[in-house]
């Protein structure tokens, strides 16, 4: 399997890691850290004049047509450099409207994206055990529209957001649907989250929405299923921007006359993040390549679940190990590692945590055919 990225890919790579390295520095993440929304207006507006929002969507669309790996290679330099942006929820929310929505619904929310004007965001947890394919919010038609009621927990970044997807069950299975943030029968109770982001639990009492797709046949399980996938890229990112930070303090600090970076032990530490996050990077790939159209749906979903998976455990694995080697300074909160553990926690726990994640893929793989 080839994973080199390709000239556009690249391309994408390049453009936003320079983007980033810019504009994303220590004194600019701490006064969007004390702002309202959370969200780095003037940099989604920077990305956004780049074309590199509208880079992943189709090109009928008005998109450069580089889909989910355009989108992880941008979300990877996002993390990497802990850039304060709903790009998971905004983009993965637009790749499923583009694949399933209407006419009318691309029109509304695509050409508002890809110009950094407006934005989506998803809500697809619940309080309790709920999987985000068996929600207890419930769907009910009312003439050609729907009424939702339920409660949606951690809702990422509202601020700016004009509509929201939201999984809700349906007599036909899981539906997707869209609703308005201001919509009569929505409020939202926001509250901040570990790493300094913005989240809201949304309640839903008799909500107007509209259907994305037809309930039942796959719209909201392409969401959940990339969702997996890009969550995956953004903590290869936040690991490998934190590999990062430890391999130059350890470097520039001495003990007992030696470089930190000399002594075993921590070179031991070193090389179990690098391993980790190279199987981050192949497992994500491997996701990626399995999402290609065409595709098939049982396929990808378990190269979605290993990528989820490997990025919660090697990612958190890793976040913690490089705060340990700082020693006292790595919970510094003035320090920028301190920014990538945060992270590389709460992403660890975003849509369900590792345990989760392998009871997920137990149970498609003790459903799939035995073949010889």
């Amino acid at each position: 399997m080839d994973f080199s990225l390709g000239e556009e890919l690249e391309a994408v790579r390049d453009l936003a890691r320079e983007i980033f390295s810019d504009r994303v520095t220590p004194e600019r993440l701490r006064e969007v850290e004390t702002s309202a929304g959370r969200v780095d207006e003037r940099l989604w507006a920077d990305l956004a004049t780049a074309g590199l929002l509208a880079a992943v969507l189709p090109e009928q669309d008005g998109g450069a047509g580089l889909g989910m790996a355009g989108l992880c290679v941008l979300l990877e330099e996002q993390g990497r450099r802990v850039a304060p942006l709903p790009l998971w929820p905004a983009l993965t929310g637009a790749l499923t409207v583009a694949a399933y929505g209407t006419g009318a619904q691309w029109s509304t929310l695509l050409p508002d994206l890809m110009d950094g004007t407006n934005r989506l965001t998803v809500a697809l947890e619940e309080f309790g055990p709920a999987e985000p394919l068996t929600p207890r919010t419930a769907a009910v038609a009312d003439g050609p529209a729907w009424r939702l009621t339920g409660v949606k927990a951690v809702v990422p970044a509202p601020a700016g957001a004009r509509h929201v997807l939201v999984t809700a069950a349906t007599g036909t299975g899981p539906g997707l649907f869209l609703v308005a943030s201001d919509a009569t029968g929505v409020s939202w109770e926001y509250a901040e989250t570990t790493s300094h982001d913005m989240s809201a639990h949304l309640t839903l009492d008799g909500a107007p929405a509209e259907a994305v797709g037809t309930p039942g046949e796959g719209a909201a399980a392409h969401l959940v299923r990339i969702a997996f996938v890009a969550l995956a890229a953004v903590q290869a990112g936040v690991a490998d921007g934190a590999l990062g930070h430890a391999a130059g303090h350890l470097r520039e600090r001495e003990q007992f006359g030696r470089p930190l970076a000399t002594f075993q032990a921590v070179q031991h530490q070193l090389a179990d993040c690098y391993i980790d996050i190279e199987a981050m990077r192949v497992t994500l790939w491997q996701a990626v390549d399995a999402l290609a159209e065409p595709f098939d749906a049982e396929s990808a979903d378990r190269a979605a679940l290993v990528a989820k998976w490997w990025a919660t455990e090697g990612g958190l694995n890793t976040v913690h190990r490089v705060q340990h080697v700082h020693g006292g300074i790595g919970v510094d909160t003035d320090y920028p590692v301190h920014r990538h553990f945060l992270w590389g926690k709460q992403i660890s726990t975003t849509l369900g945590g590792a345990g989760a994640d392998l009871e997920r893929l137990g149970t498609l793989l003790a459903g799939a055919a035995v073949t010889s």
